[in-house]
Formats: C-alpha cells, structure tokens, sequence
C-alpha cells in the first residue's frame, strides 16, 4: 500500500471509531448506554402475529442478530415459554399501532448478549411465569439501552441485571409491582457503568434496585417501597452509586426506610435528593440525608464527588422536576394501558393509594 493511500486509510478508521463513540442510539438517549447502534445496518424485521411463536413472531424476530424489530400489530403477546433475545439489535415497540406492545406470561432474556436498543415494550412475567426468573434477565450483558419500557409483575425480581453486565442504561421505565415470591424491583449486582435515570420504581418490596456495583441512580421517583426503598451492596465488596435528584415517596405499604441496608463498603455520592414519609397526600419532602442511610456499622462511605465518571452528559433535574416529567411521560406512555395509568394515579395520591400485591389478579390483571 501507498504511503498516502495507507495514512488516509488509517484516519478513515480513526474517523469512523470516533463516530461509533458520538452516534446517540436514538436522540434522547443517556447515561453509559447510550451509544449502542442495536440493529442498524441489517434487515428490518415485521412482526405481523400476536402468536407466542412461528413465521411474524415476535420470538422469531428477534432469534437472529443484526436486525431491527418493527411491529405490525398491537396487543398482547401471550408467551407460552421464556423468550431470548439476540445480540445487534432494535426492538421499537413504538411502531406498533394503537395501544401497543405487552409481552405477557413469561420471562424475556438479554443474557450474554450485546448492542441492544429496546423501546416501548410491557413486559410483564406474571404469576404464571417461573419462580427465580424476572419480567427482564440480563446476566452477562453490555452496550444496551431500555427506553420507555414498563418491566413489572416479576416473580424474582421485575428486572435481574447481573454477573458481569456493563454499560447499560434503563431510562424513562416503570420498574415495579413485583409478584410472588420476592416482590421485589431489581437485583442489580456484580456490575459496572449502569446508568437509572427518570424511571418510577413503585410497588416493590424491597431493591430499588439492589445496587451492587458501579451504579448511576439519577432523578429516579421510589413510591411504596416496602421494607426498604434504594438498597445497598452490603457485601465485602465496594460499591459505588451515585444517587442525584431522586425523589422518595413512602406509600401505604412503606415503612420508615427509604434508602439502606449499607455497610462501608457502599461509597455514596448524595446532591439533591428528597423524601416524602408522611402520607398525608400532599407533596412535601425533605432533603435526603447521610444518616438516612445508616449509622455505625450500616453507615455508608459518602464521597464527595460522583465515583462513576462524569453526569454532565445526563439530563439532571431538581427532585420535584424529575417527578412531575416522570409522572408526564414514563413507561410506554406513547398510549399508555390501564395497568400503567393506574400505577400513575397511584404516584399523585403522595400516600394514599398504592399496594404491594402477591399476584396480579388482585389489581385487575390485564
């Protein structure tokens, strides 16, 4: 090769690695995934059945990389068994006409996979899905973002984002209303670079996330948690979260604990947090504190600056801003469904109104 031919083909490749690392995966994307490309650049696939399987599945969409998923139909999208979901791609639940997208009855797996771009989509297990899996699996995943998603009625957890998962962003979701036999939110654990910005975590038990690892937790609204709200790592190992702009709002089920269950080892960057624990159904926080989260031993390492990287590229609100938009716009509320509009009311009572179910056929299913 040509020296000038070699140099200008050496600062094309620079160019184009730049531009991978500055090409947002949808306008509006955010915080340490949002850079995935999912399925740009290979076929558009139409899912053009509501059945759980077969040719225009939504399973069969997505059981090949390098693909991006429209939809053709809307409604509910009864899953007879686990779903898995394949590496380079998009799935815009946001083509669907009238109210939709839900993926109902079982669990929906990213495991092991990456460069994913997922947006409006319900995904809801349900009681009739299997015990120890969650609404959403990610185990062993990276490079993905989740926008506008409602991931609730999990058994385990509504969402598990574990071993090894990096680079992740969830924004603009309903993580919540967990199921029997944990009620529980999320276990996010043995992770790095996750980034939980303008998402309504309601209904939970507990694990607001479970925050192990190094975690972003940014103008997120916690409403009715049960035992405890945000959790700590409390483990031997450290942890880092960054918590910023994040209203907490006790509910009828909730007690005293907003955020907790800490050791040293969780180092904690606090700005601009508020919490709510009166339910009385009137908007009136005060600011979060250190010792909210623990004293003594269960007292947590606040740090002075944030410890995963820089938030000047994420969108930071006050508190009491970040929940009127969220009340605005969270979840899949293109068209949002009865389920989601009810957990929204729910939110505007500050107290009144809320319940920890064990399955969904208490509040109506779907």
């Amino acid at each position: 090769m040509k020296p000038k031919v070699f140099f200008a083909a050496l600062i094309l490749s620079a160019v184009q690695l730049v531009s991978a690392q500055t090409n947002l995966a949808f306008s509006g994307a955010e915080g340490f995934g949002q850079f995935a490309t999912g399925g740009s650049g290979g076929e558009t696939i139409h899912v053009t059945t509501l059945a759980d399987s077969g040719a225009g599945s939504f399973r069969d969409a997505v059981s090949k990389s390098h693909r991006t998923v429209v939809f053709d139909v809307s409604g509910i999208i009864r899953l007879k068994s686990n779903v898995a979901v394949s590496s380079d791609i998009s799935i815009f639940g946001d083509t669907a006409p009238n109210n939709g997208i839900t993926l109902y009855g079982r669990s929906t797996s990213f495991s092991g996979q990456k460069n994913v771009i997922v947006r409006y989509v319900r995904f809801r297990e349900g009681i009739a899905g299997d015990r120890g899996k969650c609404s959403v699996n990610l185990s062993g995943g990276s490079d993905m973002i989740f926008d506008h998603c409602s991931i609730e009625w999990g058994r385990w957890d509504c969402l598990g984002l574990t071993q090894g998962s990096h680079d992740i962003t969830f924004q603009n979701c309903i993580i919540g209303e967990g199921v029997d036999p944990q009620r529980f939110g999320s276990l996010t654990d043995d992770v790095k670079n996750i980034t939980y910005t303008h998402n309504l975590w309601i209904n939970n038990q507990s694990r607001n996330p479970k925050a192990k690892g190094s975690i972003q937790y940014i103008n997120n609204v916690v409403y009715n948690w049960g035992v405890c709200g945000l959790v700590g790592g409390h483990s031997a190992g450290d942890h880092f979260q960054d918590v910023v702009g994040n209203y907490f709002i006790a509910g009828p089920n909730s007690s005293s604990q907003a955020v907790g269950e800490c050791k040293p080892t969780d180092h904690v960057y606090l700005r601009g947090n508020l919490v709510d624990a009166d339910k009385d159904g009137k908007l009136n926080g005060r600011e979060l504190l250190p010792a909210d989260f623990g004293k003594g031993e269960n007292a947590p390492t606040i740090v002075v600056a944030p410890s995963n990287g820089s938030l000047e590229n994420l969108t930071i609100e006050s508190a009491a801003a970040a929940l009127t938009n969220i009340l605005a716009q969270v979840g899949c509320s293109l068209r949002r469904d009865a389920v989601d509009a009810r957990l929204i009311d729910e939110v505007k009572s500050f107290g009144k109104v809320g319940k920890i179910i064990h399955s969904e056929a208490e509040v109506g299913g779907l």
